[in-house]
């Protein structure tokens, strides 16, 4: 079962209802920078969360302003589609509501989840303008110093939901590098015989994203998952079973040439 920290009270609670209703995913945010977009894909990695679990979820976008480039930057960074709250009208029969929000924003009443900040930065090479405002514009291109949007991704997932997150040359190069290794070793171990994702590792998988929502400590267990003796097969299984929740297109070279 998903717990999570509740931001009002400190306390965890269950994210999905206990009779397995439907779960209301509500993004509050101003308008469109690239903070905004952090709390956005913190969201749809909930999101992701609980239906792996089971839940039906509702997802929904409330935002003063730039609904249609908080779409469009979502639709970039591989976000799911939200519905804009404004057109919705009143709740229906859901059992569970739970507020994304990021730092200092209001919310009404209910679980509340909150997301540090993208902080400004002005690193050479980095196209788009200064600060999150200009990292969000290229975002929404589809390109932030000429890196595909599953790098952002990545960048903006491993750090805790709780630590402020800087888009530099250097981060982007960090994620980039990665998920280059990553998606070669998929496609490599891809060509051996399939076996089953381990219990034990399918339980820390699950155990890390089901205890407040653990991205950082997800992408560790594939670190070791890459670096351990495990069938290849294997191997390939447990990050296809973990790319449900992250997103990062993690398949996408299977059957490319080496």
């Amino acid at each position: 079962m998903l717990r999570i920290i509740d931001a009002r009270t400190g306390e965890s609670v269950d994210a999905a209802p206990a009779r397995r209703g439907l779960t209301r995913v509500e993004v509050h945010v101003p308008g469109y920078d690239a903070s905004a977009l952090r709390v956005l894909l913190v969201a749809d990695v909930l999101l992701r969360a609980l239906e792996l679990g089971g839940t039906p979820v509702w997802a929904l976008l409330t935002a003063d302003r730039d609904q249609a480039e908080l779409h469009a930057g979502a639709s970039a960074l591989g976000i799911r589609p939200f519905e804009d709250l404004w057109e919705v009208g009143p709740a229906w029969g859901e059992s569970q509501v739970v507020h994304v929000v990021g730092e200092g924003g209001a919310t009404p009443d209910g679980v509340r989840v909150v997301v540090a900040p993208v902080t400004p930065v002005d690193p050479p090479g980095l196209v788009g303008g200064t600060g999150p405002a200009g990292v969000a514009s290229v975002e929404a291109s589809g390109k932030v110093a000429g890196t595909e949007p599953a790098v952002v991704r990545l960048a903006l997932l491993a750090p805790p939901r709780s630590t402020p997150v800087r888009l530099d040359a250097s981060t982007l190069g960090q994620a980039q590098e990665t998920l280059v290794r990553w998606r070669r070793a998929v496609a490599a171990w891809a060509r051996q015989p399939s076996r089953p994702v381990p219990d034990e590792v399918r339980g820390r998988l699950r155990t890390a994203w089901e205890d407040d929502l653990d991205v950082p400590e997800v992408l560790r267990v594939l670190q070791w998952v890459e670096e351990s003796e495990l069938p290849d097969g294997a191997r390939f299984e447990t990050y296809a079973y973990a790319d449900r929740l992250l997103g990062l297109e993690l398949t996408r070279d299977l059957g490319c040439p080496s």
